[in-house]
Parts: C-alpha cells; sequence; structure tokens
C-alpha cells in the first residue's frame, strides 16, 4: 500500500449508537497520526458504543510473486500447508490485490478513492437483538454503508447516477469527485508440487457493497455461535479470464455487465451455525426451519379460520424478501459472443451445510 500523506483519527458523536474514526490516507509522503481533542461540551454528547470507518484518498495494491527489477521476491499473499490426496504440497497465490478508484483498467492505472460516507461509514458494532429480529441478543455487527431511500440514494449501477435515482449510499465518480466506489480485482493460482496453474484472474469495475453486513450471536441452545450474511455486489461490470504465468497469453473474457448480487444467507430462523468437528474441520450450517410447535393453518390458506401465530411465522418466512437472494446480470458474454441477460430471483436457501475435508488422511 503506498505510503500516507496524512492519517488522521477523529473521534466525535454521529448518532445514538456510533463513534466515528475518519481515517485520511494520501500517497508519496512520510505518514502522521493526530488524534482531535473534545471539550466537555462534546464529550458529554457521545453516547454510543460502535465505531464508524471512513477510509478518504484510499489506494492498495500489492505485486506479484514475479522478481522485480533487482531480482528480490515481491510480497504476496499466500495459502499453504494444504496436501493434495498424493503427498505434494499445495499452495494458492494471490496475486496483485488491488483496491482503487474508477477507470484503473483492469488495475494497471491505480487511482484513489473513498470508502465510506462521514454521513454513512462502515461500522463495526453491537446492536440490539431485539431491533433486528434476533430476541435477547447483544449482536455484533460489521456492516457496510447502508442503503437509503430510493429518492435519497443513488442508482447502484448508473456510472452518472445522481441523488434520487437509487438505494445505494455509495456515490459514483466525477470530473470534480473520485466517489465511493472501487475499481477491485486480483490474480490467483494454484500449485500442486511442481506443477502451477495458469493465472485465474478476477475484475469489479466501481463496485459497490452497499447494504451488506454479518450479524453474530452466541446461541444458547446449540451452544454455538450463530449468524446471518449479508452481500451486495453491484458493478457496471464484472470479468473473469485465465492467463498464462507470465500474462502474455488469455483465454477469452467472461464479461458480465450491470451486474447486481444480493446474496442472503441466515436468518432469524435459520441463522448460520458455526463449529468446528472434532477432527478439526471447520462446519458452516443452515439447519431445516423449525415449525411452530402447534397451530393450523385453514384449508384455503387464509389467515381468518388459521392459526394466527402459525400463519404469521410462515407467511414472514416465504414472503420477506430480506431472507432470498437475487442475482441480475444484464448482458453475460463469453470474449465476442453475447448471450444475453441472465436473472435469478426470490432464491431462498432453506437448507446448507458446509464442511471442510483433510484431503491428506
Amino acid at each position: 500500500m503506498n505510503n500516507a500523506h496524512s492519517l488522521k483519527l477523529i473521534l466525535k458523536k454521529t448518532g445514538p449508537r456510533s463513534i466515528l474514526f475518519s481515517i485520511v490516507l494520501g500517497s508519496q509522503a512520510p505518514a502522521f497520526a493526530e488524534l482531535q481533542s473534545l471539550d466537555d461540551g462534546q464529550l458529554s454528547e457521545v453516547d454510543g458504543a460502535g465505531i464508524g470507518l471512513v477510509l478518504d484518498n484510499f489506494t492498495f495494491s500489492h505485486g506479484t510473486d514475479q522478481p522485480d527489477q533487482n531480482g528480490e521476491q515481491a510480497r504476496v499473499f499466500k495459502i499453504s500447508g494444504i496436501k493434495s490426496t498424493d503427498g505434494r504440497d499445495v499452495d494458492i497465490t494471490v496475486n496483485h490485490l488491488y483496491i482503487a478508484g474508477a477507470d484503473s483498467n483492469y488495475g494497471q492505472n491505480l487511482s484513489p478513492v473513498n470508502l465510506g460516507r462521514l454521513m454513512n461509514p462502515w461500522r463495526i458494532d453491537v446492536v440490539d437483538g431485539d431491533d433486528v429480529g434476533i430476541p435477547n441478543k447483544a449482536i455484533l455487527e460489521f456492516a457496510a454503508p447502508t442503503k437509503l431511500a430510493p429518492t435519497a440514494g443513488f442508482d447502484c449501477n448508473g456510472g452518472s447516477a445522481v441523488a434520487g435515482s437509487g438505494a445505494c449510499s455509495s456515490r459514483p465518480a466525477t470530473s470534480t469527485w473520485r466517489g465511493e466506489r472501487a475499481d477491485i480485482g486480483f490474480q490467483m493460482n494454484v500449485a500442486v508440487g511442481n506443477d502451477r496453474s495458469s493465472n485465474l484472474n478476477f475484475h469489479a469495475r466501481s463496485a459497490v457493497i452497499d447494504g451488506s453486513y454479518i450479524r453474530l450471536w452466541g446461541d444458547d441452545e446449540r451452544k454455538q455461535m450463530a449468524g446471518e450474511f449479508r452481500f451486495n455486489l453491484y458493478s457496471p461490470e464484472v470479468s473473469i479470464n485465465a492467463c498464462s504465468l507470465d500474462g502474455v497469453t488469455c483465454g477469452s473474457r467472461i464479461t458480465m455487465t450491470d451486474f447486481a448480487l444480493e446474496l442472503a444467507i441466515g436468518n432469524k430462523y435459520q441463522p448460520i451455525f458455526f463449529d468446528v468437528d472434532a477432527s478439526g474441520n471447520f462446519l458452516l450450517e443452515v439447519g431445516t426451519i423449525a415449525a411452530p410447535a402447534s397451530g393450523q393453518i385453514a384449508a384455503n390458506g387464509l389467515r381468518d379460520g388459521s392459526d394466527a401465530g402459525t400463519w404469521d411465522f410462515y407467511n414472514d418466512y416465504y414472503s420477506n424478501p430480506e431472507y432470498r437472494s437475487n442475482l441480475h446480470i444484464g448482458n453475460f458474454s463469453v470474449g465476442s459472443k453475447d448471450f444475453g441477460p441472465a436473472r435469478m430471483e426470490g432464491m431462498l436457501i432453506q437448507h446448507l451445510k458446509i464442511q471442510t475435508q483433510d484431503l491428506a488422511q
């Protein structure tokens, strides 16, 4: 990451439950830190327990696993310690991971971007479960900027969006403002022994993840950590392609324009449960929904004549859009061939179990 021109931590009240830290990052100069003091009157107004995070003038990029011009190995992110079924070492290398401003040309021309806004920052907070449908629980929440009313926000995919055009808080870049929508991408390959795969490249232009969050709490009955996960990704273009290790020869690029993913895993009826089994493998599970203990639904399916609590339970579970996932693609293309739009709507995860396995055993 580039050196910072200045770094400021500003402690201030932003609402009844949050304290804001604004971090301003620039480049090409030594880093300095400054804490701005608050007087007694200002301190008396701070009554929250959360942290708001805003990154201003931010750029992140690291190189590849190829030696630099001085012959020194570049710094990369690697996952190692894995064995193949035939006993060979496996490592996963992530190259050229970048987060930068718009028009980066797939990470080649990096410029700063803002992440979050002072009025709508990234948040780490403890929220009252009664307020989010998880009664009698304190919830640890990690959240991206929230969505706004469509009359107040910006079109999530529009590169020239104006206020009042959509529900996203993050603004697109203009000729006078760098905006809060980042170009993100990475290059990844896998080595099994001496055999290394081609580079797999992923890029998202002007990406927005507003409305995403993860909430975590302890489940008393199962004695496990439980949670809800929402991941939104909006981008005018998401692309994937594979290239040779030297980057000279690349296959056809898969391009998805006007991309919108709204993924919901876990809800108040079916939270995600996290666990580790006796062999040390990680387990993630969304269990089958537990129906109400009693109560009948009328033969005509209407609330009148049904047990009200039971009817409300199923009606909320099957009709609440917050529990469902959606995927919209304006156009799907491979190389020069277009396959048109694609859409999946209203996907409801009713049971999910993911468990890691030690392939060396």
